[in-house]
């Protein structure tokens, strides 16, 4: 048996809260903040963020500081647990699983039996007892969504748990790593995952129930489903525009840029109004100014190459407009259902004229790039991930040139309240939770993404607008220059190998040849001068983020 020890000091020994409290109350609307959410097909739901540890492990995982697994607690009369909850225990305790209600008899049954998934009975690891990890066996015609754990080698009672009518039921996959062991009598270990639905974005039915995931190998078909929104009115959840008011207020995102930053923000109609031009390919010669709110750009079509923005033409006036112009920032909501509708992402969309050149480290050599990774036009984006629960701020996405990070909110960084903070890297603009230097690449060799506090932020609360809500209807128009769908900046060809070759003069001979085939694996975005799309061609528009 191992050596029961207190795990007090470690962070998940605190339970996560908030700065302030949540709202007493959001405005008025139809089902968001309510508590329970009607799935359809006889089911009823509700969150769960109160829990009873049950069992933990304080070597693996992230850190090598082991895992914890609760049960969740104070689930209301008529209720019942769908599964367990278990994360890493290098942050404090924070999550929360659904349990279900049965409204006709027929959306919920108890297993008929147990398998024993897993024991830590041989493990010689620091461990609070012994753990036990149990799957229900279901009766035809239903799924199990969670497992059961125990400290006792009896198997649970098969009233402590809950399967879910199949049709209600959704396939689901593994989303991150909690835990795992391994040991020289099981060389392919054991491991501990949170689940997410397999099918995710605004249209998506699958709904993420809260539990984890307890197998051998990850190639292995998951044997636990997530639920599925069945209902007609499953929109009815989400906020109405009042609501979101509300909660953007409440959450809404402070920016930090980097000191050394020129190549500030800006509010699309300030683009506009101080000269942004279009060009048609086929009248190339004869630019237009672009109208205030961008009625004058061409809508829908196809990314063709046919039209794209620039600059000024005037030199003077270019360079001044690549600096945009923080106090005029404005930025831009796009509201949608995610996770089935039982929560909201509210994604704040951020414009810049001008996307700085890249800085690359070499080891100990800091080098500037040139032209390298300079391009006009630069969107970026934070997700913002609202429980339609009870409106509560769960996780934040930072969107970092193709890709990004998700954040728990007990990962992230708070401002006057409940506001959580994002900085964006020098030049660049990707966004991260935390300041510092993120490089890309490896070997010491990269793409510096370098971010700090400074006196340039943007509250983002300040000034914004939504500007699309597709589940909505006609509540929210769409302004113009959304539904242009070509580049906000040209394609424009400069010699690489020229570029290139000076910066390898900065090199001593050994690490020029590291330099080159870093440079070999740089992506597209990075070689060579391209405009970005605009907000509706990015991937998280109907998707979910990745």
């Amino acid at each position: 048996m191992g050596n029961k020890i207190s795990q007090g000091a470690l962070p998940i020994g605190t339970s996560f809260k908030l700065p302030t409290s949540l709202m007493p109350s959001w405005p008025t609307g139809e089902g968001f903040g309510n508590g329970v959410i009607d799935l359809g097909g006889g089911l009823k739901v509700c969150q769960i963020s109160s829990f009873t540890k049950v069992w933990a492990t304080f070597e693996g995982g992230p850190d090598n500081l082991g895992a914890s697994f609760f049960e969740p607690s104070q689930i209301p009369q008529g209720f019942f647990m769908l599964g367990s909850y278990s994360q890493p225990n290098n942050r404090q305790l924070h999550g929360w699983v659904l349990a279900g209600k049965d409204e006709t008899g027929e959306a919920l049954k108890q297993p008929i039996d147990y398998t024993l998934v897993w024991s830590s009975k041989s493990l010689k690891i620091k461990q609070d007892g012994i753990g036990y990890i149990w799957l229900p066996t279901p009766p035809d015609g239903y799924k199990a969504l969670g497992h059961v754990v125990t400290k006792s080698p009896d198997k649970p009672s098969l009233e402590n748990i809950r399967c879910v009518r199949s049709d209600l039921t959704d396939q689901c996959g593994i989303d991150t790593w909690i835990w795992s062991q391994e040991d020289e009598t099981d060389p392919d270990g054991f491991n501990i995952f949170s689940l997410e639905p397999s099918i995710r974005g605004t249209e998506a039915l699958g709904v993420s129930v809260g539990t984890f995931l307890a197998q051998k190998a990850t190639t292995d078909p998951v044997s636990l489903s997530c639920l599925k929104n069945t209902s007609s009115s499953r929109f009815s959840c989400m906020p109405n525009l009042s609501q979101v008011q509300a909660i953007y207020q409440a959450y809404s995102p402070w920016i930090y840029f980097h000191p050394d930053e020129k190549y500030l923000p800006a509010s699309v109609d300030w683009y506009f109004k101080n000269g942004a031009i279009l060009y048609n390919r086929e009248d190339e010669a004869n630019p237009v100014p672009i109208q205030p709110n961008g009625s004058n750009l061409p809508q829908g079509g196809a990314n063709d190459g046919a039209y794209w923005v620039d600059l000024p033409v005037d030199e003077s006036a270019k360079e001044r407009v690549k600096k945009g112009d923080l106090q005029d920032t404005e930025v831009y909501l796009h509201i949608k259902p995610a996770l089935g509708a039982t929560f909201t992402d509210i994604v704040t969309w951020v414009f810049y004229p001008f996307n700085g050149p890249s800085r690359a480290k070499v080891q100990p050599i800091n080098i500037p790039l040139g032209k390298i990774g300079e391009h006009i036009g630069d969107w970026e984006h934070v997700t913002s991930r609202v429980s339609n629960f009870n409106g509560e701020l769960w996780s934040i996405y930072c969107s970092a040139h193709s890709g990004g990070s998700w954040y728990d909110a007990s990962q992230v960084e708070f401002k006057d309240g409940n506001k959580p903070v994002a900085y964006a890297s020098l030049n660049g603009h990707a966004m991260y939770a935390k300041p510092g230097l993120v490089l890309q690449g490896g070997g010491g060799i990269g793409i510096r993404n370098d971010s700090a506090k400074s006196d340039k932020l943007l509250n983002t609360g300040s000034r914004f607008s939504v500007v699309s809500a597709e589940y909505m209807g006609t509540a929210v128009i769409e302004p113009p220059w959304l539904n242009y769908l070509r580049k906000w900046g040209p394609r424009i060809t400069y010699d690489i190998a020229e570029e290139i070759e000076r910066v390898e003069k900065y090199l001593p001979g050994n690490l020029k040849s590291a330099f080159q085939k870093f440079v070999k694996i740089l992506p597209n975005e990075v070689l060579g001068e391209d405009g970005p799309t605009g907000p509706k061609l990015k991937r998280n528009w109907i998707g979910d983020e990745v």
